[in-house]
């Protein structure tokens, strides 16, 4: 099925293209603005168009805007309640009741729910999470993980090849200085993940402090690089203990990821270096071979190096993003590259872009690559998220509490729960608390982490979703009929306002998910199924369903609202329950 506006957007294009002001130089205002209009009072959509043409022709909007309808389908006309012209120089449109109830048949028969899928759907690659090897996943990871699942999910949804890669840090100066205290120090020591943490907060401290160790974590590296079998397998041995400790995270947050570290470039980054010098984009700088652009520049106006090889001859993480940029362009064939972490990286990679550009491997005109950049998450007194210690707050913590608090109240709402339900139903309601607080904010900007305001069951939270959505299977379960068979029998009827909005709203759901697309906005989509619950409720409200004439059709306005709800929290990584 076509998306409401993409209906609009067709017809307009070639109305105006038909009609007598046209001419090829139009060809920028093309295809038609369609913007969903801002109230109802103003229709359901308007088209935005008229006025820039006329401002370009210097013609009344007026008479572009009637010479334009004159030249519209006429099927258009069947779908409509109206077609309006206002001032200065927009369209109006509103689709008529009876259209929407056959949208809302439609939707229902449809195993996408009425979104249409974009022609063109190319490889995309999404990169996130991307934890450090040895160090425990925190709160600040939360973010990236989650954001980056439900861009993936999303596009999955719309059938685009994705790559979910995990972009781990496994290799570098900190995992020589690392595996030198292990041997030096604690060679018989376990490898779990807490305590290879405090062995390498204990190993930072030596490299600090005393100049031999620091020489003897150097070599290590080097031993590291030359597959040294000791050092290679110790270093097998942090790496197994972290993603250990990592997975048992993702599993609770269900989130399927492609491990693929920086240790996969390593033996890419020697080429690296040389194909950049040989396209002479190489300057060296007190020894290091770096890239220069003359946009980045530092605080006293000098360029800001790109550095790929250090005056050691080691390679640094920018050597190895750009060998990640290039692997993925040539060899995974990427279309789209989609890159989320905090707004801290924003200038690195800007200038990883730049060079991926400059050295060819990156055509801006085939290959699009985003950076998805994000804020903090903050304490309810508005600092950084800590630990009454001060520490770094500990993901696998902040989500068992959530699941604690999640138990509590569950425990005060529903009775009769065996423990196996209210373990399984207090998991899901803790973690899509807190994945909803999150993607519910714009992504930008930071945010407070609450536990009292992310589980209330009134506002922009996932209990209020996840209430509408037990809602109506509770009507299903009280009227006891088969979709299938109402699908085949009744006629859907929208006989209220609030039923016309809600069958509107549902139909803008692909909408939403193409807008998340293009602006990778998880709150698009989260701010639509808010709308929607609201648009439930007040139907709900205006309209009885069981024991009304009109049962059936709105049995069905319902289904189409439950299923809405279910993928639209699914593709935000959440998932229902079927009581509260």
């Amino acid at each position: 099925m076509k998306n409401l506006s993409t209906i609009l957007q067709v017809a307009f294009t070639e109305a105006i293209k038909n009609a007598p002001f046209y001419n090829v130089i139009l060809e920028r205002f093309l295809p038609a603005e369609i913007t969903q209009s801002s109230s109802l009072s103003f229709g359901h959509y308007q088209c935005n168009s008229i006025l820039k043409i006329a401002q370009f022709l210097k013609i009344s909007p007026k008479e572009i805007a009637t010479s334009v309808l004159c030249c519209l389908d006429k099927n258009l006309e069947r779908m409509t309640q109206s077609i309006e012209i206002t001032s200065p120089g927009f369209i109006n449109v509103s689709f008529s009741a009876s259209f929407l109830a056959e949208q809302v048949k439609e939707s229902l028969k449809d195993a996408r729910l009425g979104v249409e899928i974009p022609i063109q759907r190319e490889k995309v690659i999404v990169e996130f999470s991307s934890p450090n090897i040895a160090k425990e996943l925190h709160v600040g990871h939360l973010r990236s993980t989650i954001i980056g699942d439900s861009i993936a999910r999303l596009l999955e949804f719309l059938e685009y090849p994705v790559l979910r890669l995990n972009h781990i840090g496994d290799w570098g100066t900190q995992f020589g200085m690392l595996i030198a205290y292990l041997k030096e120090k604690e060679a018989t020591q376990s490898y779990n993940l807490p305590s290879l943490m405090q062995s390498y907060q204990r190993a930072k401290q030596e490299f600090d402090l005393h100049e031999e160790f620091k020489k003897r974590a150097q070599q290590e590296v080097i031993a590291l690089q030359n597959q040294d079998p000791n050092s290679l397998a110790i270093w097998e041995k942090i790496c197994e203990a972290s993603q250990k400790a990592y997975q048992e995270i993702y599993d609770l947050l269900d989130i399927k990821l492609a491990e693929r570290g920086e240790s996969f470039y390593k033996d890419q980054l020697p080429y690296i270096v040389q194909d950049l010098e040989n396209k002479g984009l190489i300057q060296v700088s007190n020894g290091a071979k770096c890239l220069f652009f003359e946009e980045f520049k530092g605080k006293d106006g000098l360029p800001l190096p790109i550095i790929v090889q250090k005056s050691d001859g080691g390679y640094n993480y920018s050597t190895t993003d750009i060998a990640a940029m290039r692997h993925r362009i040539q060899e995974e064939k990427a279309s789209r590259i989609i890159v989320v972490t905090d707004s801290g990286q924003t200038l690195h990679f800007q200038m990883i872009y730049r060079a991926a550009v400059a050295a060819g491997y990156l055509d801006p005109k085939k290959v699009r690559f985003d950076h998805v950049i994000f804020g903090v998450v903050l304490s309810p007194e508005g600092k950084k998220f800590k630990t009454r210690e001060g520490s770094t707050e500990k993901l696998i913590d902040l989500i068992f509490k959530a699941i604690a608090e999640a138990k509590v109240i569950l425990q005060q709402r529903i009775s009769g729960l065996s423990l196996e339900e209210l373990d399984a139903m207090s998991k899901d309601l803790g973690i899509d608390a807190i994945k909803y607080a999150d993607l519910s904010c714009h992504r930008q900007k930071d945010y407070t982490f609450s536990y009292e305001k992310m589980l209330r069951f009134d506002g922009n939270t996932a209990p209020y979703l996840l209430y509408s959505f037990v809602r109506i299977q509770g009507i299903k379960r009280r009227v006891k009929k088969e979709t299938c068979s109402l699908l085949r029998t009744t006629t859907i009827i929208l006989d209220h306002p609030t039923e016309v909005a809600l069958a509107l709203h549902l139909r803008q759901f692909g909408e939403a998910l193409f807008a998340m697309a293009r602006d990778l906005l998880p709150n698009r989509l989260a701010d639509y199924l808010y709308h929607l619950a609201e648009k439930f409720h007040a139907f709900f409200r205006d309209c009885r369903v069981e024991g009304n004439k009109l049962e059936d059709s709105r049995l069905l306005l319902c289904e189409l609202t439950g299923r809405i709800l279910e993928k639209g929290l699914s593709i935000l990584g959440l998932k229902t329950l079927h009581k509260m």
